[in-house]
């Protein structure tokens, strides 16, 4: 039971609060694989049934789509019945897919395969990610940076092993036994999570940077809301470069001819494909937490526009200097240490603008931008087959970042501090406000 406050009987501890991270976090570790390991078994797959890369790769696209797009309706059942049932679900469904993937033998039992663990992935990455919006309201970019990480940089620690029972075992033993072990954890956990009840945690908080809502809308109320639109597009446009290079990190590397060279850094040797999956992993998951932190202090829309056009910088420098297998390591990490804070940006933005009561639908419903930016992921495969190298790529991805580095600052910070203050105002002067009702 959660343990009260001498100050407030209703409010609980912050022990108790960071427990309850500590259990989403630990259960997006769990789930990290299913996204972030898929690179090391596209070219296994390739070799073993012969399959086009950018066939494959529609596996890829469908998982995405489908741990983003059915988000906003798993976190109506979150929202609606507590945590508990989502996550259990969710984790017995990313243990079968990747059962499947183990006895798959066509691109249609790879795409059946990474349909479910999509739908169980989005269960438990959209209950985690909204709990921790509900939870800390005081520090709502650290909590959710937080709970991301765990998604981001929880593939670090099997990188290696996967490799290494992929080379040994062959692919099929590893998706057989990750997913069983990574599936079985997540539904044990489960049965320890919880939503806040009324009292149990702080206010909202509001000053010059960061501005929050006191006003809840409903999830119908929300996508009516221009400014989610414009946040959506956004979400797009700097989601598509960073799942383009998760896919496809190992076939780029093997296409400019540096997956096998040995590179030393920091006092450690590994082929390069190695050491940047390891690095970018983990610098994916520390931006998070990390950038989460600074947009606390210095605002949403402020930080997103440092982190974007760092991100659209470190694309195009890795075009550029990409073929040195030192600046690949180097400058792969760079991208996907710019990358993965919209993970903890877009949440915390728009739980600050709708509100605490349904933020796991309402980010969910975010999040399915995801998706969409998944679909272009095949697309770059078919861009760089018909051109032979990744230069457009590349350049399209970098060209992304830096406009949405510029609608942060330019556009959507204004906007959103103009709609936050007119939803405070009484209903018959603002129109938003009429409809900003919980």
């Amino acid at each position: 039971m959660p343990k009260p406050t001498e100050a407030d009987p209703q409010r609980v501890s912050d022990g108790y609060r960071w427990m309850q991270l500590v259990l989403g976090v630990v259960c997006m570790v769990m789930i990290a694989n299913l996204q972030y390991g898929w690179t090391f078994f596209v070219p296994e797959i390739q070799k073993k049934f012969g399959f086009d890369r950018a066939a494959i790769q529609w596996a890829f696209t469908l998982f995405v789509l489908f741990e983003t797009w059915l988000v906003p309706v798993e976190g109506w059942f979150v929202d609606k019945y507590g945590p508990k049932v989502v996550v259990l679900f969710g984790g017995v469904l990313c243990g079968i897919g990747w059962v499947i993937n183990a006895y798959a033998d066509t691109l249609g039992m790879f795409y059946l395969g990474q349909i479910i663990a999509g739908i169980g992935a989005g269960g438990v990455y959209g209950t985690c990610v909204g709990n921790a919006l509900k939870w800390f309201p005081d520090k709502r970019g650290l909590a959710s940076g937080i709970t991301a990480a765990g998604f981001g940089a929880g593939s670090a620690l099997t990188v290696a092993p996967i490799q290494w029972m992929i080379a040994d075992q062959g692919f099929q033993s590893a998706f057989l036994y990750f997913g069983l072990g990574q599936g079985l954890i997540v539904a044990a956990l489960a049965f320890f999570l919880a939503s806040p009840k009324s009292g149990q945690i702080p206010e909202v908080t509001s000053n010059a940077n960061v501005i929050q809502t006191r006003r809840n809308y409903t999830p119908a109320q929300v996508v009516r809301q221009p400014i989610f639109w414009l946040m959506y597009v956004m979400f797009v446009m700097v989601g598509a470069g960073g799942l383009m290079i998760t896919a496809n990190l190992k076939p780029i590397a093997a296409d400019i001819h540096v997956d096998k060279v040995p590179v030393t850094l920091f006092g450690v040797t590994m082929v390069a494909i190695t050491f940047a999956a390891t690095i970018d992993r983990v610098l994916n998951g520390l931006t998070r937490p990390f950038f989460g932190w600074v947009s606390d202090r210095i605002g949403r829309e402020n930080t997103m526009f440092i982190a974007f056009a760092m991100e659209g910088f470190g694309i195009y420098m890795l075009y550029l200097w990409g073929s040195d297998p030192v600046w690949f390591v180097l400058l792969s990490g760079f991208v996907f240490f710019a990358w993965g804070e919209i993970y903890s940006l877009f949440p915390s933005t728009c739980t600050d603008t709708f509100g605490a009561k349904f933020a796991a639908t309402n980010a969910g419903l975010l999040y399915t931008a995801k998706g969409t930016a998944a679909l272009l992921v095949p697309f770059a495969n078919y861009l760089q087959q018909s051109s032979g190298n990744w230069d457009g790529v590349f350049l399209a991805a970098a060209g992304a970042n830096i406009l949405a580095s510029i609608l942060a600052i330019a556009v959507l910070k204004p906007w959103r501090k103009r709609v936050v203050a007119e939803a405070q105002l009484p209903a018959t002067v603002s129109p938003i406000s009429r409809v900003a009702t919980a």
